[in-house]
């Protein structure tokens, strides 16, 4: 490998100053910072890092989501591959890594520790506390993924401990998963050694969780957007703060990554080495990454940026490697096998008919932004004895449709997609990755979820006349084709259900997580309506004195 030195204001992390300097590369590695008296228009600083991320959230195979990622000075992701387990289990962890592997990009995949989620729905597989360990041994990973069944945490669930102590037996980090758990719950849950949570929503929550020890890591993604409501923890709390996505569209990777949130936080007022420390330094100590930070002797991964207020990327470096230069991957697409499981029939109309039992049903209200829904009472139509959408009250019929065994669909209702007609679906459902449907009409529903069914899964849009779809060969959430290319279909896509009604800012992020049980208040799973605050079942039809959303 080359050496090759690069002439910029050096940002150091470790003595919190900013020099002139000459950074000398050589076999990947930093070999010297010489400080220099010459002036310099540019900056250099340590790549960002997502520290916590579902790569198959982008719709993109990893070489594709490097190959986005780096134009906004990403050097490595902390990803949990559990979307593509819950569908083909090792297979799936697998396929991520040995893709990740073919590009020059830093990956750190977890051992994902809810396969499936909850006993409370249908996946395609099952990882053990054997399949765990067998990947820190085997795999070589370094964490084990979110551990999302937090009941099981706080009830001692014999499968969820034995899985907590594999980790905690070979000294591995746990991830966090606990929307708005507070109180003695919390302190249960975080005392089995879990250490960090993507999923608070409230400053308040944030708080107790930090004064218990456990690293926040503030997310902002293509649906879950939580900065707002926490930034404020930057300036005192920054050492145990990590930056995070959580799930990115492929369009909305097209425009910003973790980059978004150091430019917001500088612009914010926050001192630079405070924001720059969560966004590089952290996660690299916390996950024991070995991710390069600008120190003579590591791996040289890094940054040049044009100043320190807008953050223009003009290259990324990975192991001395330049993968991105003025806007262009440097990385190269390559060709990728698909893997898929997918097994269930076209269906009729006559498969999402459910009949009524009232008029007033328990409803789904979605949150624009927001993984959490509330529970609210809705007033549905009648025809022929069928409860059906109520477009006027924007009380919509959702459905998940199970693929791997081709059960009945179940059926809900939901609050504020908005759709005046059509219909939009998605196989890229949160956790199990059954098609989840929105729709006007049985008749719409029926063709939006049948379109995925030929494709064996992507997500499609019926605008009532005419359907289109993207799909998504792998595993049935992933396409393996160009990212630009698929960015540029989601984004058409996107804008066609949007002209059906919708007023979400990502209608299609929002629905993936409409099926998933182990995020508040009411959700939709394949066998039911769930109440994910009491862990349980729910009935659909209310009783009909409740006061009507």
């Amino acid at each position: 490998m080359e050496k090759f030195s690069i002439s910029a204001n050096f940002v150091d992390l470790h003595h919190d100053m900013i020099y002139p300097a000459v950074v000398t590369v050589e076999n990947g590695i930093i070999a010297s910072v010489q400080k220099s008296d010459s002036e310099f228009s540019q900056f250099i600083l340590p790549g960002f890092i997502d520290a916590h991320v579902h790569v198959e959230s982008s719709m993109l195979i990893p070489s594709e989501f490097a190959r986005l990622s780096v134009l906004h000075g990403t050097v490595a992701t902390v990803s949990d591959p559990h979307e593509i387990a819950n569908v083909l289990g090792l297979e799936g962890i697998r396929y991520m890594i040995e893709n990740g592997k073919k590009v020059p990009f830093k990956f750190y995949f977890g051992a994902s520790s809810c396969v499936p989620a909850t006993d409370f729905e249908t996946a395609g597989a099952t990882v053990t506390a054997e399949d765990i360990r067998e990947l820190f041994e085997s795999n070589g990973l370094i964490y084990m993924s979110e551990m999302m069944n937090y009941p099981g945490v706080i009830y001692n669930d014999s499968v969820v401990m034995k899985k907590i102590e594999v980790a905690k037996s070979m000294n591995i980090p746990i991830d966090g998963h606990a929307p708005g758990l507070m109180g003695d719950d919390a302190r249960k849950y975080f005392s089995q050694g879990i250490s960090t949570d993507h999923e608070c929503y409230m400053l308040e929550e944030a708080m107790e969780k930090l004064a218990l020890g456990v690293k926040i890591l503030i997310r902002e993604g293509s649906a879950a957007k939580n900065y707002n409501a926490l930034h404020t923890l930057i300036p005192e709390y920054y050492e145990n703060i990590m930056f995070c996505s959580d799930d990115k569209h492929p369009d909305d990777l097209l425009l910003y990554h973790i980059n978004g949130h150091v430019k917001r936080s500088v612009a914010n007022g926050y001192d630079i080495f405070k924001v720059l420390k969560i966004a590089c330094v952290n996660p690299v100590e916390h996950y024991r990454l070995n991710v390069g930070l600008l120190r003579e002797g590591d791996p040289a991964d890094f940054i040049v940026v044009n100043n320190l207020e807008d953050f223009e990327i003009l290259q990324t470096y990975i192991d001395g490697v330049k993968v991105a230069d003025k806007n262009k991957p440097l990385i190269e697409s390559i060709t990728e096998k698909t893997i898929n499981n997918f097994n269930t029939q076209l269906k009729e109309n006559k498969d999402f008919e459910i009949t009524a039992k009232g008029d007033t049903v328990n409803a789904i209200e979605a949150l624009d932004g927001e993984l959490i829904t509330n529970s609210i009472p809705g007033k549905v139509k009648i025809e022929n004895g069928n409860a059906v959408s109520n477009v006027e009250g924007d009380i919509l019929k959702i459905t998940v449709v199970e693929r791997y065994g081709g059960s009945k669909p179940s059926i809900g209702f939901i609050k504020n997609f908005g759709l005046k007609k059509g219909a939009i679906a998605s196989c890229v459902a949160h956790d199990s990755h059954n098609i989840v449907c929105v729709g006007v009409t049985d008749e719409d529903i029926r063709r939006a979820v049948n379109a995925i069914i030929e494709n064996k899964g992507g997500i499609s849009v019926c605008t009532g006349d005419e359907v289109y779809t993207l799909p998504l060969p792998v595993a049935g959430i992933m396409s393996n084709e160009d990212g630009y290319s698929v960015a540029k279909k989601y984004s058409e896509i996107d804008k066609l259900a949007k002209s059906c009604g919708t007023k979400l800012l990502a209608p299609f992020m929002t629905l993936s997580f409409m099926a998933l049980l182990v995020i508040p208040s009411l959700k939709l799973g394949d066998k039911g309506l769930f109440d994910v605050s009491k862990f349980q079942f729910t009935e659909l039809f209310a009783e009909s004195n409740q006061d009507i959303a």
